[in-house]
């Protein structure tokens, strides 16, 4: 059956000498692998649509197996991203992020949507890594592991002053941080950021400037959280982590 679907590179995958495997993320199917016959050719007319990060409409045959690719036109390559190095970094951990925590031929329109938007903003002149945390916020939910991030944790308290203890899974008030003697104290900017991004409408995300401390803080808070209960090993973000070091 040939499904045509508007989709966005995840993955490339070397297979034998001329080929690759695509790992796209669709709107209409979800995650799937479709096997490009002679992509890695000069002339293919696969090579275009065969790139990281490329947004486009593929045409595939699905089968029990392997789906093969018929057609790949490109909406838009995101050159500014695959020509900047930190850019590709960011983007290449979300891709892996969005890999990871995503079931083969699983649809979610929405996912897609926040992958592209993403995308777009960082191929512009968005801050790639405040677009990453807002992604890393986002996927919780998806990968099953969601953070309590309206209330203390442990009394229920709503307003006032908040730690983030990684133990506890949440946020933990002035009263019940004591649970905690290895939470993480930040600002209170931090509490609120880690609010809005959750349940950001990333359309409405207008011009947004961190400082260096609260960046720090963030990834703090989501790389803890994500070692202890994620389960997953990233390439992509020791790669990412290297790049931050060097500060290239």
């Amino acid at each position: 059956m040939l499904v045509k679907a508007e989709g966005i590179v995840l993955k490339i995958i070397p297979y034998g000498e001329t080929n690759v495997i695509l790992r796209l993320y669709t709107r209409e199917a979800g995650k799937v692998s479709v096997m490009a016959r002679g992509a890695r050719k000069p002339k293919s007319r696969f090579a275009a649509a065969s790139q990281p990060f490329v947004h486009g409409i593929y045409l595939f045959y699905k089968s029990r197996g392997m789906s093969t690719l018929n057609q790949g036109d490109t909406i838009d390559a995101f050159r500014h991203i695959r020509s900047d190095i930190m850019k590709t970094a960011y983007a290449s951990y979300i891709a892996e992020l969005l890999d990871r925590v995503t079931e083969e031929r699983e649809k979610n329109p929405f996912l897609f949507e926040l992958f592209l938007q993403i995308l777009q903003r960082m191929n512009e002149d968005s801050d790639p890594e405040v677009l990453t945390r807002i992604f890393e916020v986002k996927m919780l939910a998806q990968a099953g592991i969601k953070p309590q991030l309206d209330q203390c944790t442990s009394c229920g308290r709503q307003e006032g002053t908040f730690s983030f203890s990684v133990r506890e899974g949440g946020f933990l008030c002035e009263n019940c941080k004591e649970i905690d003697p290895y939470r993480l104290t930040i600002h209170p900017k931090s509490v609120q950021l880690l609010r809005t991004f959750f349940y950001l409408d990333i359309k409405r995300l207008g011009s947004i400037s961190l400082t260096s401390r609260t960046k720090q803080e963030l990834k703090q808070v989501l790389e803890s959280y994500y070692e202890e209960y994620g389960g997953f090993s990233l390439k992509s973000k020791r790669f990412l982590d290297q790049m931050e070091k060097w500060d290239i």
